[in-house]
Order: structure tokens, then C-alpha cells, then sequence
């Protein structure tokens, strides 16, 4: 066993190589502070048989017992993957993913199990440098080392690697991977953080990222494996050779410069039948075929963009496609907007409902236990013409929901100013590049449509690239379709408001972007953004409603002293489920004492604000109540003044006069109007029927 460390963020960061789990390919058991993650890498002995793509596989395995807890459910054991654990694995494999082979087809595991957590030491940080510690030393080809860093922010001020509530409350969550030159992976929620400090945290992350490198580079030298010869599956180029016989260059460029994708589709089919006519007497071209044509596209693809700057669709480097706008599309929900850009078309749904309909949250992150904005993607297969049925969402559309999620949070009023739990599904109706930005313009304009006092609304757009064969050989496309985004090098996503970003998301497909790249495609998504808020979106809807609509949910908010909560609820919730069931509303007590009271009916929420009122409040001499008769004694009668609050009518309180029995003025149920007398000689309240006639004697 070995063990490597280096000074990290102020903390040692130490490695343990050879000390567990010695039958994996690569295996690094990770210490920071008092969080442990062993991270692995293994691959299978034989590339998997009949595909077209590397079959990596990443897991963020979180364990409830690493923060001293026993997970809940009836098992009482983990289960599926949770949101984070997915978003995690998708933050690793993002930019690792370029650094394997691109015709390596042997199955990958990078596996990171979550065995102890320190909350000033996140365990994702330290699962994404063990991945790459874990590859680089096994005998996985890799064309590593590439580490990542975080950055957070305090009072205006960069913190790197924060702790977990840094990370949770501060103004910035950056994570970015590098190799030893380039930047290869950006990912960031920011609370409207300025372009050119974004990219000054950027390039800090990066330099971190050098001096990890080293380090990794370092105990490769020492304990690093030969890396394994591999099964190429790169295409014959005698077999490009015959395919350009038979469909020249300039053919493949009239297949694929149209603006609509079906069209495309259709002439690639259409070529494709061709070749395989001409090819019907050798299987091994038949074999391979397929991927010949897709290099073939993209090399054409590649080269209309880099050489002749002419896009498949015949726009501008800059221009963005068509867009449109509308709102309340759909009726009878809470808000509703749709969103078109070119053929990529999102309609958000909005619902509104109170707090209690948080989402609930059982993680390692203690600070977190709920959710209030749920933000949802659903990218069915019919949005781009396929026939896949729908199976329940995958890591992309979780990577999507989370991604637009995060871009508006910033944005949302807080709980005291809009007392409502979000929800926020986006319909992926159509599907032609970058739905997730399609679907943050659209739930802003959803959230106002339905309502929510949002700050200020919240657009995206995704900017593509393609690279020559120098660092300074590149066009950075503004707004790209899915054609360029499958060709291209780079789908660089920003969000945020005329102020500043709320979100990035960049992938690239490429061994990493130089800073000039990061940089024009920083600003050009900000001119992009601009044009979008001012010419589409504000002219469909330019403010929040002031009010939420007729189907949402109404919700009165009140402040009680919290030593009082235990009245409005009862012994067993007696009182406050006997509100809720004569009134028909939906009442949540928090611990600080606000009670929030929700329904459709205006009069009967009213009434239940009224018992909470009647409820909390001390009786004082010379109020005025209204109740009902609950019990009758000898000496008197118990009104009930909302539920669990009673006080007592003496008989010789009830009229002007004498009456010797208490039947005689009041009966069972009886609605009656009393006034408060103070309190007597012994310190009980008393009370004086008010305007109650005696009754007829039999």
C-alpha cells in the first residue's frame, strides 16, 4: 500500500493506493478531513458486441450510514439513486467521457461508494478527483490526468472548495475540470453573478486544477499500470474511399443543409439505401457502415462550418433561429407558457399548492431535508419522431430539470413574500438542440403567467463550437440545432437575467477549450440572452401577474406566538383537523409560529383564520364573541368559540332578570352572542349572554 498526499484548499488531501478493493482495474480510497470515498475504475476483458458508441458507466453511491443515519422507507435500505447522486455521476462522466478512446468499446465502471462524510468536506468533490485518480493509474486507456475544483462563494469573496453550507447559501456553485492545458467541463448555479467574475472564478478553478494534476501525474509515475492494447473499431478508410465514389462531398452537403431535421433525416436515408445497395456483397462494410456515414456527415458538417462558415440551415454564425412566445396555453392549471426555437418547442406547466407539499429530501446533505421549487423535464420520444414508450425519466432529463432549476432559484420570491410550494414541469413538445434552455424561458414566463412574483425573468441559450486543427481555429456558433451540437465540439449552455448568470453547463467532445473559446462563448450567449428577453419573451408576458390565477390555490398567512401552536393543533390534532374538515381548507404551523391557510373558497378561509384568531387570542374584558351552546350545567352554559376554545355563561349572566333554570333561556347547539366580563375573583373568564330572549315556558 501506498499513500500520497498534497496540501489542498488549506486541508491535506491523502490517497491510499493498494490499500482496498485490489481486484478492480484502478482503485483510490480518497481522505479529505473525515470524508472517505474509495473510487474505482474497471473495465470489462472483451469490448461489448453489436454497438456504436463506448459504454462508460458512472455511480455516485451515497450512504446513509457515512452521516450516522439509517435510511428510511420499510427496507430500511439505500435504493434508487437519488437526484444528487445522479447529477453527481453526470458531473464526472461529462468530462471524462473525451478522454477515453472514441472507438474503445470494452464496458467502464467508475464507481464512487460514499463511506464517511465531513460537512466542511464535500464527498462529491472527492469523488470526481478519485475517478480520474482511480483511471489514470489502471490499465484503462485514458488520456488523463484531469482533476476538478469548486468554488463557492462568501461575502462577495471566492472560497475554494467551500464546505457544505458555503456550497448550500453562498452566491456561487462552480465546479470545473481541466486536463494539465484546458478547461474540459463546466458546471455552475450563481445568484446572478457578473460574465467577467464568472470567468475570473473559472480560470482560479483551473489553476487549482494544474497543481492536482501534478499530483496526479505523480503517483501515476510511481503506481500507474501500462495501459491495456484495446479491439479498435475505427472505420477501413478504403471504405470512406467508396463511399465519396459514390456520394461525392458536395452531394452530402445538399443532404444535410436544409433547416428542418426531417428533411435531413429523410436524405441521409436516402443515401444510406444507396450505399447499401451498392455494398449488398461485403458484410464487413455492412457492418460499419452506419458509422462511416455519420463521420462522413460530420466531416461535411465540420467543414461547410470551419472553412465555408455556412451552417446546415443557412444562418448567420450569430443569428438565432425563429423564435415565438405565448402564454396560458393550457386551461384550468396554475400557469402555462410555451417556448419555440426553430424546431426545438417547451411548454411549462405551473402548480401552485402550499407548503406541506415540499418535496421531501433523504440525503447525505444534513442542511438540505426539502425542496420548495421542483423543477421537472420530461423529453418523450415522439418530440423527435421516434416510437421509444415512456419509461419514467433518465439521468438527462433529471440532468435538465436540475439544470433549469437551478437557473431560476434565484429568481423566486421567498417563502414570507409568496408562501407556495412550485411545481414546474417542462413538456418537451419538439426537439432540434438545447431543449433545457428552451425550457427555462418558458418556465419564466410560466412562473409569471401563474403568478409568482419572480424577480426579474430568466432566459437561455446554448452555444456551439468547432475546432480546426490549431487552438486558434475555431467558430463558436450562436444557438446550435442538434445537427451541429452531434458534430460539433462543444454545447457551452448559459442562463441568467439581464444582470447576470444563473446557470452554466458546458460539455465539449474534445480534449478541452482554450480561454479565448470560454470566453466569446461566455459574452455571445449574453448578447443571445438579451435579444431573447427583449424581443420574445417581454412581449409576451413582461411582468408577474399580480395575482395567481382562478384555479390556483388561495393562501392567507398569519403570524401566532409559537408557545401557542400546540393550541391550534389539540391533543392528537383534534382542533386543527376539526377546522380543516368544517371549512374545507388546508392549514401548515411551521415551527416560528406562521400558520399559512389554503383554499378556494375565500369565505371559508377567512372562518379558519378566524378560529386560529379566536384560538390564539387571551379573552379580554369587553370582547365580543359569537359561539356555539356545547354543554349545559346547573350553574351555567360552555360556548364554544372556535374548536378546543370554550368559556362559561353563569346563569346569572344570562339575562336582566332572575331565571332559576338554565334550560329556560339557552338549548344544546344554540348560536349565541356573548361579551367578556374579565376575569373573576378566582381568575377565570367569564362571560354575559347578549340579546337572548327567554323561552316560552310548556
Amino acid at each position: 500500500m501506498k499513500t500520497f498526499s498534497m496540501e489542498l484548499a488549506g486541508r491535506t488531501l491523502s490517497i491510499d493506493v493498494g490499500r482496498v478493493a485490489a481486484q478492480a482495474n484502478g482503485a483510490a480510497l480518497m481522505h479529505y478531513g473525515d470524508t472517505v470515498v474509495l473510487s474505482t475504475a474497471t473495465a470489462s476483458d472483451k469490448p461489448r458486441e453489436g454497438i456504436d458508441f463506448f459504454p462508460l458507466s458512472v455511480e455516485f453511491e451515497e450512504k446513509m450510514y457515512s452521516v450516522g443515519k439509517i435510511p428510511g422507507g420499510f427496507n430500511k435500505r439505500e435504493g434508487r439513486a437519488s437526484e444528487n447522486s445522479v447529477l453527481t455521476a453526470r458531473v464526472i462522466d461529462r468530462p471524462m467521457r473525451p478522454l477515453f478512446p472514441k472507438d474503445y468499446r470494452n464496458d467502464v465502471l467508475l464507481d464512487n461508494l460514499v463511506l464517511s462524510v465531513d460537512p466542511e468536506n464535500r464527498p462529491e468533490l472527492l469523488a470526481m478527483i478519485g475517478s480520474a485518480v482511480a483511471t489514470c493509474i489502471s490499465d484503462i486507456p485514458f488520456a488523463g490526468p484531469c482533476a476538478m475544483t469548486q468554488i463557492g462563494m462568501k461575502d462577495g469573496e471566492f472560497v475554494v472548495n467551500p464546505s457544505q453550507v458555503v456550497w448550500d447559501e453562498g452566491d456561487l456553485q462552480l465546479t470545473v475540470a481541466s486536463t494539465m492545458e484546458k478547461v474540459i467541463m463546466i458546471e455552475a448555479g450563481a445568484n446572478e453573478i457578473k460574465e467577467d467574475k464568472m470567468i475570473e472564478a473559472i480560470y482560479m478553478a483551473h489553476e487549482i486544477n494544474q497543481q492536482i494534476n501534478a499530483f496526479i501525474n505523480e503517483i501515476v509515475a510511481e503506481v500507474g499500470r501500462e495501459k491495456h492494447i484495446y479491439e479498435s473499431y475505427s472505420v477501413p478508410e478504403e471504405l470512406f474511399a467508396a463511399i465519396r465514389e459514390v456520394i461525392p462531398p458536395e452531394k452530402m452537403e445538399e443532404a444535410v443543409f436544409t433547416d428542418r431535421k426531417q428533411d435531413e433525416q429523410e436524405n441521409i436515408r436516402a443515401i444510406t439505401a444507396v450505399l447499401e445497395e451498392k455494398f449488398a456483397g461485403n458484410e464487413e462494410w455492412l457492418a460499419v457502415l452506419d458509422e462511416a456515414i455519420y463521420q462522413y456527415q460530420k466531416k461535411t458538417v465540420r467543414k461547410m462550418i470551419l472553412e465555408d462558415h455556412k451552417r446546415p440551415d443557412g444562418r448567420a454564425i450569430t443569428d438565432i433561429r425563429h423564435l415565438a412566445a405565448e402564454v396560458d396555453l393550457i386551461p384550468r392549471v396554475h400557469g402555462s407558457a410555451m417556448f419555440t426555437r426553430g424546431q426545438t418547442q417547451i411548454c411549462t406547466i405551473i402548480t401552485l399548492a402550499p407548503m406541506s407539499d415540499h418535496q421531501r429530501i433523504d440525503g447525505l446533505d444534513e442542511n438540505i431535508t426539502s425542496k420548495r421549487y421542483m423543477h421537472q423535464y420530461d423529453f418523450p420520444s415522439y418530440s423527435v419522431g421516434e416510437t421509444k414508450p415512456p419509461r419514467g425519466p433518465g439521468r438527462r432529463e433529471i440532468g435538465h430539470g436540475a439544470l433549469a432549476e437551478k437557473a431560476l432559484i434565484p429568481v423566486l420570491p421567498s417563502e414570507e413574500e409568496f408562501p407556495y410550494a412550485i411545481r414546474a414541469v417542462s413538456e418537451t413538445f419538439e426537439s432540434n438542440g438545447s431543449t433545457s434552455q428552451a425550457s427555462i424561458c418558458a418556465s419564466s414566463m410560466s412562473l409569471m403567467a401563474a403568478g409568482v412574483p419572480i424577480k426579474k425573468p430568466v432566459a437561455g441559450i446554448s452555444c456551439g463550437l468547432v475546432t480546426g486543427e490549431t487552438d486558434d481555429d475555431y467558430i463558436v456558433l450562436t444557438d446550435i440545432q442538434g445537427i451541429e451540437d452531434f458534430f460539433g465540439d462543444m454545447d457551452f449552455k448559459v442562463a441568467g437575467t439581464r444582470d447576470g448568470i444563473t446557470a452554466i453547463q458546458m460539455d465539449i467532445k474534445i480534449h478541452g477549450l482554450t480561454r479565448p473559446i470560454v470566453e466569446e462563448a461566455i459574452h455571445r450567449t449574453k448578447e443571445a440572452r438579451m435579444f431573447i428577453l427583449d424581443e420574445v419573451m417581454d412581449r409576451a408576458i413582461h411582468e408577474p401577474r399580480p395575482t395567481v390565477g382562478p384555479y390556483a390555490p388561495k393562501i392567507i398567512s398569519m403570524q401566532i406566538d409559537p408557545q401557542k401552536i400546540g393550541d391550534v393543533v389539540g391533543q392528537r390534532g383534534k382542533t386543527i383537523n376539526t377546522i380543516i374538515e368544517e371549512t374545507g381548507t388546508k392549514i401548515d404551523i411551521n415551527d416560528d409560529g406562521v400558520v399559512s391557510i389554503c383554499g378556494t373558497d375565500q369565505e371559508m378561509m377567512e372562518k379558519a383564520k378566524n378560529y386560529v384568531d379566536i384560538i390564539v387570542t387571551d379573552f379580554e374584558k369587553g370582547q365580543v364573541l359569537t359561539g356555539t351552546v356545547v354543554s349545559i350545567k346547573e350553574f351555567g352554559a360552555f360556548i364554544e368559540f372556535a374548536p378546543g376554545k370554550e368559556g362559561m355563561v353563569h346563569i346569572s349572566n344570562m339575562s336582566n332578570h332572575r331565571i332559576n333554570r338554565v334550560e329556560d333561556v339557552l338549548t344544546l347547539g344554540d348560536k349565541v352572542t356573548v361579551v367578556c366580563l374579565g376575569k373573576d375573583r378566582q381568575g377565570r373568564i367569564s362571560f354575559r349572554l347578549e340579546n337572548v330572549k327567554e323561552k316560552k315556558k310548556k
